[in-house]
């Protein structure tokens, strides 16, 4: 697993051993950036200089390619410890630690801090996170009006939204969700 493009391009990322962190393939991450930066609704201002929250955060493989294409600071949001040592080594391997902040917690019992931009929600499959996590970060002010959110889910899994989809697209056996808060 390498960042795609950007600052950091080809450096390699970590993940812990086991089945329980499933970073997003190199791939997906490449199709998802190519989306957020040439569709129609998004452009380089979705990514350039924003603030970005990685929940579920697991490795920070997304939060860490939104930094090296320019974004301004990500809050990683994880609280397995396998992962929580995985994420901090490849933060300090891409030497982001000043544009970066950790946070191993609970995403459904985080509390309030600064609003952010773009939201990626990468949660376990087929455990119905999305809907609780984004009620948390809206009752607690994580979710700027505006904001782009990024879900992934499982190809087959369905993800209840009350705002119409941006781009939804299959990869694999995930699927990528994006949508604008209103």
């Amino acid at each position: 697993m390498r960042i795609v493009a950007g600052e950091w391009r080809g450096r390699a990322l970590t993940a812990p051993a086991g089945h329980d962190t499933r970073p997003t393939a190199d791939r997906v991450r490449q199709a998802l950036f190519d989306m957020l930066l040439h569709a129609p609704w998004g452009g380089r201002d979705a990514v350039k200089g924003v603030r970005v929250l990685d929940a579920f955060a697991g490795t920070g493989a997304l939060g860490l390619e939104a930094l090296s294409r320019g974004a301004a600071h990500t809050t990683f949001v994880e609280q397995d410890r396998a992962a929580l040592t995985a994420l901090r080594g490849n933060i300090a391997r891409c030497r982001a630690e000043a544009r970066s902040t950790v946070l191993a917690a609970d995403i459904l019992a985080l509390a309030a801090d600064q609003s952010c931009d773009l939201i990626f929600l990468d949660p376990p499959y087929r455990q119905e996170l999305i809907p609780r996590a984004l009620a948390r970060l809206r009752a607690s002010g994580w979710i700027a009006a505006g904001a782009l959110i990024v879900a992934e889910t499982a190809r087959d899994e369905p993800l209840p939204l009350a705002a119409e989809p941006l781009a939804e697209r299959a990869h694999g056996t995930a699927r990528l969700t994006i949508w604008r808060e209103p």
